[in-house]
């Protein structure tokens, strides 16, 4: 059987693939998920894609169909993809982004900022200080080894950072009785 492919908007974990195929199956829709942000929608012509759509939104995921915002979906998946630790790789963070995706980084880079109004890299940042979030709460980790997972040059550079977006010192967060986070598809 032939199917479709549609990139798939703030499909972003395995969390998502869950609730994506409960909901699919429930509409009996035939699919398959072969990666993060991507389904191929089997018998096209069949399915009631306006109920599709409806049951995605309801969960806040969105068909793309607009090649720029294809793109700008694409370089957030890579982005999370460095930020979870879900690659290795000796690339420099742009390098990776621009192979991932398949198109240059000059290119992404101008398409994401029209696009989405921030910069990769301020995207890049963001994403790293809510994980960074994240691994406070979990108090397994010093802020060494923080550092050390999301690639931060020191520790120094990683608080620097941390107190420009948040503005608040890793200690006052973590001192603070409001740990707010951001989920990773709203950042």
């Amino acid at each position: 059987m032939e199917g479709t492919t549609f990139q798939v908007k703030n499909m972003v974990c395995p969390r998502c693939i869950t609730v994506i195929s409960s909901e699919l199956e429930a509409l009996g829709v035939a699919f398959e998920i072969d990666r993060l942000g991507e389904i191929t929608i089997f018998g096209h012509g069949q399915v009631d894609m306006a109920a599709v759509k409806q049951v995605l939104a309801k969960h806040d995921f969105e068909l793309i169909q607009d090649k720029d915002e294809l793109l700008a979906e694409q370089v957030k998946l890579a982005v999370l993809d460095l930020v979870q630790g879900n690659v290795t790789t000796n690339l420099r963070n742009s390098d990776y982004i621009a192979e991932r995706v398949g198109q240059s980084y000059s290119s992404l880079s101008k398409t994401f900022s029209k696009r989405e109004g921030i910069t990769i890299e301020k995207y890049l940042i963001l994403q790293k200080i809510e994980k960074v979030k994240e691994l406070l709460e979990y108090e397994e980790m010093n802020l060494s080894e923080i550092a050390r997972k999301l690639g931060y040059s020191s520790v120094h550079h990683l608080s620097n950072q941390f107190k420009t977006v948040t503005g608040l010192t890793v200690n006052q967060y973590k001192e603070s009785g409001d740990r707010e986070r951001n989920a990773i598809g709203k950042v």
